[in-house]
């Protein structure tokens, strides 16, 4: 009988802490076998500011940066929510050089050709600072629509639609050429 518990025991304990290694992990392990799908889900191809910077030498496309921290829980909702939203995912990949942002990172950060450190006043790094004008939030979506142009930050937690009509704006080239007011009074929304 205690042969039986231990058993059950041990199975339970392996199962449990499999349930903590990443599933992207467990795909490339050949020791588990847990049943998973080869199909990996599409997913937004995040890059650093440096793998950004190189990426816009290649092709010219905004930049839309994920400004968020450790302790958001937005941040967190935003992931799974938005961020992983099928249309959300194909146009950010489509018509945008994305990258995911610790807004606290204690990197050295450059950014065509100047540099950022941490500010331990603020407890971020000064490049946050610079993306939002001093005007932390998380999260915050900035866009850099041309390379040297200023930063447009949008704070705070974005559903899929409502970060649909900004994609489009940025994304197709609509700013600059007309008002974000203008562009939103003749958009109409298809994403849930």
């Amino acid at each position: 009988m205690q042969k039986v518990i231990r058993g059950i025991l041990l199975g339970a304990l392996t199962a449990f802490a499999v349930s903590f290694i990443h599933p992207d992990k467990l795909e490339k392990d050949h020791h588990f076998n847990v049943g998973t799908s080869t199909a990996r889900k599409e997913q937004i191809n995040w890059l650093t500011l440096s793998e950004a910077e190189q990426s816009l030498k290649e092709k010219e496309k905004p930049v839309l940066i994920d400004l968020y921290t450790d302790w958001c829980g937005w941040c967190k909702v935003m992931d799974k929510k938005t961020y992983s939203h099928p249309e959300v995912i194909r146009y950010i990949n489509e018509h945008f050089i994305p990258v995911k942002l610790n807004a606290e990172t204690r990197d050295d950060l450059s950014w065509l050709g100047r540099h950022y450190g941490y500010q331990s006043t603020y407890r971020v790094n000064s490049y946050a600072l610079f993306l939002t004008r001093g005007e932390l939030s998380f999260p915050t979506t900035v866009i850099l629509p041309e390379k040297g142009e200023a930063p447009q930050a949008i704070a705070g937690y974005l559903e899929p639609k409502e970060m649909e009509i900004i994609l489009h704006y940025f994304g197709e080239g609509h700013y600059g050429n007309q008002s974000f007011q203008q562009f939103h009074q003749q958009f109409s929304s298809k994403w849930k």
